[in-house]
């Protein structure tokens, strides 16, 4: 077996290249290398616009969408590039890579022409409703409720980690549409517009001094009855859909970014005389190798033709990249020392590293702890007993 791409691949590899290396050190170097969700929000909306002017906002969509109708390498190729070339993480990419993907899969004609060009355009920026404070990793258990009144649906409830929510266009959130309904049934997958009257946002602090993550109040906010995605009561089966996307292509620019990182760490070692220490050493290999079979897992993932399926390789792939960067962070703190725990001036900015330690604690919270984690890996992919459930 070859393992590769081919010319033609390549050759789209050096076009993409060209273009953000223009990009960032053009127009947009101000934004190059953020990686944050929260800094120079109105230029990186500019951003997102010009990804989509130029054809590469959306390139696995299909071209009567806005997208490039892209293969699965060229996908990678470009995640690759964008991360190499220093490209901020996208602020739209719940929207790009979660709801776009959703929309397309499971919503009717009316629905995608409604929804997908403001996505594509890079106008649009969306946030997902999912999480609540009594439902997290146990998604089956939300408690907002949706209930229809003539042509609306009425939502009341709170969802919380909602990421960039504060300056989001549109939400799309799973609610209880069947009264005295439990788990995964009576759920039902609505969208529905940010910034009307009866949604709150709260920004949530983070340790970092950043405020990615939002609690979202609904007190009666509205939707139109045909915003739901799906059909009623059949919100499991979209949010699982959804899921599904979201270990897609992205996750081959999220290793890039781990690579980034990674040199970084690297370079200051070389910088501070830490990489003459045997146990750094070692521990830098041991990081190279994880980074490397993540890539290969990721590979392999992608290869599976049937992209809403989460088959054994995507439920190992969370914990497995969480536990290798929560690692990392330590190791960049090791590898820093003091000069990792002290920055100038009040309204403090951490540099990347020690940024992506204090972020890289919650790495093995959100999307599923790691415990949740090994309960799907050990019930879904190994077909064992399931954890007894119920009151103790």
């Amino acid at each position: 077996m070859k393992l590769g791409f081919s010319a033609a691949d390549e050759a789209f590899r050096q076009e993409c290249a060209a273009w953000l290396q223009e990009q960032m050190d053009g127009p947009f170097a101000d934004i190059r290398g953020i990686t944050n969700l929260v800094s120079k929000v109105d230029r990186r909306r500019l951003w997102e616009q010009q990804l989509a002017a130029h054809g590469w906002s959306c390139i696995g969509w299909p071209k009567a969408w806005g997208g490039r109708d892209a293969t699965l390498a060229q996908q990678v190729i470009f995640a690759e590039e964008y991360a190499r070339a220093g490209a901020p993480n996208r602020i739209n990419h719940i929207g790009v890579e979660l709801a776009g993907p959703t929309i397309l899969a499971f919503g009717t004609e009316e629905q995608k022409a409604k929804f997908l060009p403001g996505i594509a355009a890079g106008t649009d920026i969306w946030c997902q409703g999912y999480s609540e404070p009594n439902a997290g990793s146990d998604l089956a258990n939300v408690r907002t409720k949706a209930r229809l009144d003539g042509d609306e649906w009425v939502v009341n409830g709170q969802k919380v980690w909602t990421s960039l929510a504060h300056f989001s266009d549109w939400i799309f959130v799973i609610a209880r549409s069947e009264e005295g309904s439990q788990g995964p049934k009576g759920l039902t997958f609505l969208m529905m517009k940010m910034g009307q009257p009866g949604i709150e946002v709260v920004p949530i602090g983070q340790m970092n001094g950043e405020a990615e993550f939002n609690e979202t109040f609904f007190t009666d906010a509205r939707c139109p009855a045909d915003s739901l995605i799906g059909s009623v009561g059949d919100g499991w089966r979209v949010a699982m859909g959804l899921l599904a996307f979201e270990r897609g292509v992205s996750t081959l620019a999220q290793q890039m970014q781990f690579r980034n990182e990674l040199d970084a760490i690297i370079a200051a070692a070389k910088a501070n005389g830490m990489a003459s220490d045997g146990v750094v050493r070692s521990r830098i290999a041991k990081a190279e190798v994880g980074l490397r079979l993540m890539r290969y897992g990721a590979l392999r993932m992608l290869s599976n033709t049937d992209l809403s399926a989460i088959d054994g390789a995507a439920l190992t792939y969370k914990i497995q990249w969480a536990t290798w960067r929560r690692d990392l962070g330590e190791l960049a703190m090791d590898v820093l020392g003091q000069a990792g725990e002290v920055v100038d001036g009040d309204n403090y900015h951490w540099p990347m590293l020690p940024n992506m330690y204090l972020f890289s604690r919650s790495d093995t919270i959100y999307g599923g702890t790691n415990q949740i984690q090994r309960n799907l890996i050990a019930e879904r992919g190994l077909g064992l007993p399931r954890e007894p459930r119920g009151n103790l």
